[in-house]
């Protein structure tokens, strides 16, 4: 979610994460059952009590506009107490209890790290362990609703908010989403899924066209979004800014009635992002059911405007009627309704909460590149280099921007861009010298800053290992304009490995980044923005205390060229109205941009799917990972009929216990369609340790979407089956015949 000033703004793990009262909580109500409750309730509303619960107030604007106290935060809706409907108080969650620019002075909370690090796990597991831990913390601090569960599919190596996301493949985001937002609600409070649909790039967000055909759609994007609902059960779905072919997403008829409602059933409520609504009569009626944060939308639409419309019969009050009752039973299904907040603050238990953030940085940790075995280190002089490594590790901004516990040891404030309102460049204080001193206290480890490249260089020279520590910050509401690392950081690692053959590159960023470097640098390590705890996180990849097991969530491109789209679209247009802004502020503030499109020429084709139709060779591909052991795969089987499987052994062939993710790619023999990844599980043994794996094929990514029908279609033939590393492994390929069946939207 994220809220910008209008005009200028547009706009086992679970137990240490709940609190203790949850663990004896009864289970959500049955979706018929809360339903029928909500259905009641509605009855005995007035007009005026309905109007009131499906628009939202934007507290940091709100002020004297509610009967409660109104927390600094997200959002805001006063209850019914008459009838026991509870307040209900937002924020955004996707990585921790968000308090962006301290809206609330002092209030800190648990960062996991970036999702895209969470994504890298390939673990559901991982993924509710976080889910459950923010929830926790958001209800000790009094919030009952988390705007979290991200899943928009990346499309775009250069997307700003790709490191709020779970990568580019619909199963491996759907799956790990769902497991997310479970994790949230198994503390009796709601969770959205967001953001519907479409929403991949942040430049022009609040007005470009996302443009692509309907099959194409509900085979990538869609499909995401519809595993997760499934997986998770979350209480209400978010509809983004940008329009989807042709209607804004919050007021598009085909997402929100006919995808959503109609073909998926879904029983809960869709609220609005802060900022994308645009009519009364049409938004009700195409399918949105609140109106958040409304004073960052150009009128209060829900508000006195759908009571009028409601009055003269262009909204039926049957549609108001099922607005409410959706809303409701979100609340009722997920817990949240029967199952109030605190009423004073109370103090999560942050040093347990820490352990969790900790563990998915570990498992999401992707170790790129190990030329020699050069990791685990071995050296007695370690040099570490520049990227604020002293101090902390670096944090993505906007809407997810969480207060660390420990501070935030480096804050810059933004002077111009889209983000400058709500965000600023942190880090959290878990620095990775620290961490690797005390991992490593017979080596000397130095730290230089990288200010003075002859200092550094030199440096280098001395030492028997360097670490260079390069970021990239990324943010909410602003796109990179290229892949490379910035402030020069490529020239930087290019001169310490010339000085230094034995050079260690850890990339904190928000993304895949070109690596120039890539022939001279023995090993890589992508680190993500690794949260809480990401300096120990770090210090114990490094060091071998954790062996890495991270995958790539993401492809990594060997050239800007080879995505879609090398550049963000529409950047040259944003950045005419800024400099109009720059140049008259008050005339500036009120400029509207025109809606341009974005043509999704790869379709379902999505990432790695786009290499391998192009016949492109990536730098990285999905799936890419290594560790400290070796593993073997013998043995597959692999079994067709009603369903696809492959049962196959893995065994540990090193000498240190690690996770492996083993991999299942499907395509239909002669279709000449890429291969698209229909299962994978993360697997964890001991040296020389043997277990037996079944892999069963998601049915809908073996089917292709027919409109015709409408619904999935999986076609009888022959089905090639690669179980492998990643994404561009062919190394054990076998076939089996599957039969003709069909599957609803």
């Amino acid at each position: 979610m994220r809220r910008i000033m209008r005009a200028t703004l547009g706009a086992t793990l679970l137990a240490t994460a709940g609190v203790a009262a949850m663990a004896q909580a009864p289970s959500p109500n049955e979706a018929g059952d809360a339903r029928a409750r909500a259905d009641a309730l509605v009855k005995r509303m007035t007009l005026d009590e309905k109007i009131a619960l499906v628009h939202g107030l934007f507290p940091p604007f709100a002020k004297g506009k509610s009967r409660n106290e109104l927390i600094p935060s997200a959002g805001h809706i006063d209850g019914i107490p008459r009838l026991g409907v509870p307040l209900v108080r937002e924020s955004d969650a996707s990585l921790g209890v968000a308090n962006q620019v301290e809206q609330r002075a002092g209030d800190v909370a648990t960062a996991l790290p970036s999702s895209l690090a969470t994504a890298a796990s390939f673990d559901p597991d991982i993924a509710r362990a976080g889910g459950a831990m923010i929830g926790a913390e958001a209800r000790a601090k009094r919030f009952n609703v988390l705007l979290a569960g991200g899943v928009n599919l990346t499309r775009d190596p250069w997307g700003g908010r790709n490191f709020e996301y779970l990568g580019e493949d619909p199963l491996l985001a759907g799956e790990l989403a769902g497991a997310h937002i479970a994790g949230v609600q198994s503390n009796r409070i709601a969770s959205t899924v967001k953001h519907f649909a479409l929403n991949a790039q942040e430049t022009g967000r609040m007005v470009y066209d996302a443009r692509i055909g309907e099959a194409d759609l509900r085979m990538s994007d869609l499909l995401a979004f519809q595993i997760a609902i499934e997986k998770g059960r979350p209480a209400s779905v978010m509809c983004a800014y940008n329009k989807v072919g042709g209607d804004w997403a919050c007021e598009n008829d085909f997402l929100l009635n006919k995808v959503l409602k109609r073909d998926w059933a879904y029983p809960g409520w869709v609220m609005s992002d802060w900022g994308a609504v645009h009519s009364t009569v049409k938004a009700a009626n195409a399918g949105l059911d609140q109106q958040s944060g409304q004073e960052l939308d150009k009128a209060l639409y829900f508000s006195a405007p759908l009571k009028a419309a409601v009055e003269k019969g262009q909204v039926p009050m049957a549609r108001l009627d099922d607005m409410v009752a959706r809303y409701l039973t979100g609340l009722i299904d997920s817990g949240a309704y029967d199952a109030p907040v605190p009423s004073t603050a109370q103090t999560p238990p942050y040093v347990r909460n820490a352990d969790v953030a900790q563990r998915a940085a570990e498992a999401g940790i992707v170790l790129l590149k190990n030329q020699a075995g050069l990791l685990p280190l071995k050296a007695k002089r370690i040099l570490v280099v520049g990227g604020g490594a002293d101090v902390g590790v670096l944090s993505g901004g906007g809407s997810s921007q969480v207060r660390s516990v420990g501070g935030a040891p480096i804050e810059i404030p933004l002077a111009y861009g889209g983000s400058a309102s709500f965000a600023r460049i942190t880090y959290h204080a878990s620095s990775p010298l620290a961490a690797l001193r005390k991992a490593l206290p017979g080596a000397q480890v130095t730290f230089v800053d990288s200010r003075n490249l002859n200092a550094t260089v030199a440096a280098a020279k001395a030492a028997d290992v360097a670490i260079v520590f390069a970021t990239q910050w990324t943010t909410e509401a602003d796109d990179v304009p290229n892949l490379r690392l910035p402030d020069h950081q490529d020239a930087l690692i290019s001169a310490v490995a010339a000085a230094q053959p034995r050079t260690v590159a850890v990339l904190e960023t928000g993304g895949p980044v070109l690596m120039p470097w890539i022939d001279a640098v023995p090993a890589v390590v992508q680190a993500w923005y690794p949260g809480q705890r990401g300096g120990e996180a770090i210090a114990n990849i490094l060091t071998g205390r954790v062996n890495p097991s991270g995958r790539l969530p993401i492809t990594f491109p060997a050239t800007a060229s080879q995505p879609p789209r090398p550049t963000p679209v529409g950047l040259d247009r944003m950045s005419a109205m800024e400099r109009q802004a720059a140049a008259d502020p008050a005339a500036g503030a009120g400029v509207a941009l025109d809606s341009f499109p974005v043509d999704y020429v790869e379709g379902a084709d999505v990432g790695y799917r786009w290499y391998e139709k192009k016949a492109l060779k990536p730098l990285y591909p999905f799936g890419h990972g290594l560790g400290y052991t070796s593993f073997a795969y013998r043995n597959p089987v692999v079994t067709g009929g009603r369903t696809l499987s492959v049962t196959f052994d893995v065994v540990n062939t090193g000498r240190v216990a690690g996770a492996d993710v083993p991999q299942m790619y499907v395509a239909r023999d002669g279709s000449g369609a890429p291969m698209r990844l229909a299962g994978f599980r993360r697997v964890t043994l001991k040296p020389g340790e043997v277990r037996r794996v079944t892999l069963t094929a998601e049915p809908r990514v073996v089917a292709d979407y027919d409109t015709a029908l409408p619904g999935w279609r999986i076609r009888a033939g022959t089905y090639r089956v690669a179980l492998a590393r990643d994404a561009a492994d062919r190394t054990i390929v076998r076939t089996a015949t599957l039969e003709a069946q069909t599957m609803r939207p």
